[in-house]
């Protein structure tokens, strides 16, 4: 991992685990049902916290989450729950636990309306990664009508955790937007020529 690189400034690039995200995930547009899933999930998850934090317990969160498969997380019941909420590898917040429960839930209802969470969440975005074109970290907003109408939609078909501004970091992991700085090495990589 090149050190070196122009990045955006919220990557401390002492932080190995940080800059490999930054790097690697964040902003590819994803369109895998089941990262869509695990990001929903982590992004609920992090609510109130560092994201640092929820990447550092990220692995242990795909082995007690069943790999985020969402019929599997859409079966849990009060024995998994409590399994879960003892586990100290995951933040034990009892409304995040029994969140990741019920959108479960509503994800697969999306999945069986859309034939794809992927075919649903992307028309937010009209099928398309929105690229911006920030400068500064100060531009970038916490949310987005885009965000807002999701949220909103999200929100209406049962799912929880799923705020505009969750749903505008959501977007950004997952490729929905480019927020990277346009100084940054990954703008240019994904936007393209």
């Amino acid at each position: 991992m090149n050190t070196n690189r122009p990045r955006c400034g919220w990557v401390p690039t002492e932080n190995a685990l940080y800059t490999a995200y930054h790097d690697e995930e964040w902003g590819v547009p994803v369109h895998d049902d089941r990262l869509l899933f695990e990001f929903l999930i982590l992004e609920g998850v992090q609510a109130g916290l560092s994201w640092e934090l929820v990447l550092r317990r990220r692995a242990h969160y795909r082995q007690v989450y069943d790999g985020f498969d969402p019929a599997k997380v859409a079966r849990y019941d009060e024995a998994k729950t409590a399994a879960l909420l003892a586990d100290p590898g995951i933040i034990r917040n009892r409304l995040k636990v029994a969140a990741a429960v019920q959108n479960a839930r509503a994800f697969l209802r999306v999945q069986e309306e859309f034939g794809s969470f992927d075919r649903y969440i992307w028309q937010f975005v009209d099928g398309q990664p929105r690229v911006n074109a920030w400068r500064t970290l100060a531009e970038i907003p916490s949310e987005t009508p885009q965000a807002r109408a999701m949220s909103k939609d999200l929100k209406a078909r049962g799912f929880t955790f799923v705020g505009p501004t969750i749903c505008y970091a959501f977007m950004q992991a997952c490729g929905l937007v480019n927020d990277h700085l346009v100084t940054c090495f990954r703008y240019g990589e994904l936007t393209g020529p």
